[in-house]
């Protein structure tokens, strides 16, 4: 093979390579962009936060602040990236766990959550 031939197969190969790492990484986009990124997820949910820590009436805002993350986090992967988001919030903001598992069904909305201080966000499964 001569000098030219082989530049010639080189090049088609990276371009190969460049073209398979493109359509990597647009998948990889697309993956991410169904689930919000960890700072949306918390301030979708910040008009919950006097309800989680003290209870009593739940704003509006709030329950479309969970209607919007239940749209956003439907598959296992979402859920447990939404998990790992919420976690550390709900601990830093000392919110009332039994209460934030309740949300989502006080607002109307089929969404299981089950938050807990040492909850392994890699095992939630629904």
């Amino acid at each position: 093979m001569d000098r030219s031939s082989l530049s010639m197969v080189t090049k088609t190969a990276c371009l190969i390579l460049i073209s398979m790492m493109m359509m990597i990484m647009a998948a990889d986009a697309a993956v991410a962009r169904r689930m919000m990124p960890c700072p949306q997820v918390i301030t979708t949910l910040m008009p919950c936060l006097n309800y989680l820590k003290k209870g009593g009436a739940i704003p509006v805002t709030c329950c479309d602040g969970v209607k919007k993350l239940a749209n956003s986090a439907k598959t296992q992967p979402d859920r447990q990236a939404a998990c790992v988001c919420l976690k550390p919030a709900a601990k830093s903001y000392g919110i009332n766990y039994d209460l934030a598992n309740k949300l989502p069904a006080s607002c109307g909305i089929d969404y299981q959550i089950n938050l807990s201080p040492d909850i392994d966000c890699t095992r939630v499964k629904y």
